[in-house]
């Protein structure tokens, strides 16, 4: 099996060091990922300037590595050209959760949703941090067991996977759909300026079988996406009525 890792945190991430790791147990792996952090930046791809692909200063051992000055999209679409052989994407392990409603801007699932629109497989995996980064040589087994679930199917698709700190199952899951309260936050800076941090508080708890209630409960949460976001439901209301 021929295996693309990026992320949306970076070549220097510990995270992707970690899948890789794994990641190699199931086959040849490539890592193509960002030059620089690109958290929350959505399925946004380059289109103004030319990208450069360069060899990663991190060194992973038995892999081929590098570095693009572009977004998680960008990588996996350069990386799907340079290796077009590649049979899976991974994108991960974000330091940080992916549930729920950050699935929108989420840049390590949109590297995953890149995949998928040019023809294979992607899996996004994530898990929460807190002062300190993840332990991940804990979550080890956990995602060995989720990509050889995952791994074992040759059908195109599209996952999102969140590991907690402290796993004791897996669950397959539905996304978490609830309220936020949008809050900006003012603040001010060394220079006495002002500048403003955007967050959100969550209205509502979350659903049994959803994955925030996965997490919530110490487990691992499969969630299986569709690039479709049509209404079927209000699309059949309105056909009718147009009937």
């Amino acid at each position: 099996m021929k295996i693309l890792i990026t992320n949306d945190d970076g070549i220097y991430s510990p995270g992707i060091a970690a899948l890789a790791k794994i990641a190699l147990r199931f086959g040849d792996v490539r890592i193509v990922a960002p030059d620089v952090e690109q958290s929350s930046m959505g399925h946004a791809i380059t289109h103004s300037r030319p990208l450069s692909i360069k060899k990663s200063p991190i060194v992973f051992e038995g892999i081929d590595a590098y570095r693009v000055n572009g977004t998680p999209a960008d990588c996996v679409a350069l990386g799907l050209h340079v290796y077009p052989d590649t049979n899976i994407v991974l994108s991960g392990i974000n330091m940080g959760p992916n549930l729920g409603n950050s699935m929108w801007h989420s840049g390590t699932l949109a590297a995953a949703k890149q995949a998928v629109l040019l023809g294979v497989r992607g899996i996004a995996l994530s898990t929460p941090v807190g002062k300190t980064e993840p332990d991940f040589k804990a979550l080890d087994t956990y995602v060995e067991k989720a990509l050889a679930e995952l791994l074992s199917s040759t059908t195109l698709g599209l996952y999102n996977v969140n590991f907690p700190p402290e796993p004791s199952g897996i669950r397959w899951t539905r996304q978490s759909v609830r309220l936020y309260d949008g809050k900006v936050v003012p603040g001010i800076d060394p220079m006495q300026r002002k500048h403003y941090w955007i967050t959100v508080k969550p209205l509502e708890a979350a659903e049994e079988g959803t994955d925030r209630w996965a997490i919530e409960n110490h487990l691992v949460s499969i969630t299986p996406l569709r690039l479709d976001l049509t209404n079927e439901a209000e699309l059949v209301q309105k056909f009718h009525k147009l009937l």
